[in-house]
């Protein structure tokens, strides 16, 4: 079995104290390294793009646009139907 190296590159970057607070303490929470969890934010950011459709729902249920209320009995019967 090969082996697969994760190339990384040391690098620096300048963030404000408060910032880099809440990014410690987000990655407290979530028992990472402050390194793992900023890498994966921002892997986030640059790899989970939605695409047209998921966007546009996103805005319109911001705007709140004639939102539908569905009934969770529904919900139970479609993932009992497959």
């Amino acid at each position: 079995m090969e082996a697969v190296i994760d190339r990384k590159k040391q690098t620096a970057f300048r963030l404000s104290c408060d910032l880099l607070t809440k990014l410690k303490e987000a990655a407290t929470r979530e028992n990472r390294s402050l390194n793992n969890y900023v890498e994966s934010v921002l892997m986030d950011v640059i790899y989970n793009n939605p695409n047209k459709l998921t966007i546009k729902a996103m805005k319109e249920a911001r705007e709140n646009h004639e939102l539908e209320t569905l009934n969770s009995d529904d919900i139970e019967t479609m993932i009992n139907s497959s």
